[in-house]
């Protein structure tokens, strides 16, 4: 059986991986098996951030949307809840976009509900 040599392949592998760990700390950018490591780690910690933002969002929509309900004389909860028995399906993404770039239309919304 021939022999293979491997040396351009492992080279091209460590390659990549101290491009992806470029800029991390001291050895964490320099060694192999540190570098490895520390990859796999940044890749958790990418994973599980993406799904905390969506999360985070949705606290900054809810906290928005209070607060320009307290300005308009109602409770968040109270505000959510007439808007559902109202039928107007509007979504806390789009009504924190409304306190924020359209605060009128907001205030219109806030009294068809009242």
């Amino acid at each position: 059986m021939a022999r293979v040599k491997r040396g351009t392949v492992s080279r091209r592998k460590h390659k990549k991986l101290l491009s992806l760990t470029k800029g991390y700390r001291g050895t964490k950018s320099k060694l192999i098996r540190v570098a490895k490591e520390a990859s796999l780690h940044a890749d958790q910690y990418a994973y599980h951030g993406r799904k905390l933002r969506k999360r985070d969002n949705r606290t900054l929509w809810i906290t928005r949307i209070s607060e320009a309900a307290k300005k308009e004389g109602i409770s968040y909860s109270v505000f959510i809840n007439k808007l559902k028995k109202a039928n107007i399906e509007l979504d806390r993404k789009i009504l924190s976009d409304l306190v924020v770039n359209d605060p009128e239309t907001f205030k219109k919304i806030v009294s068809s509900v009242k």
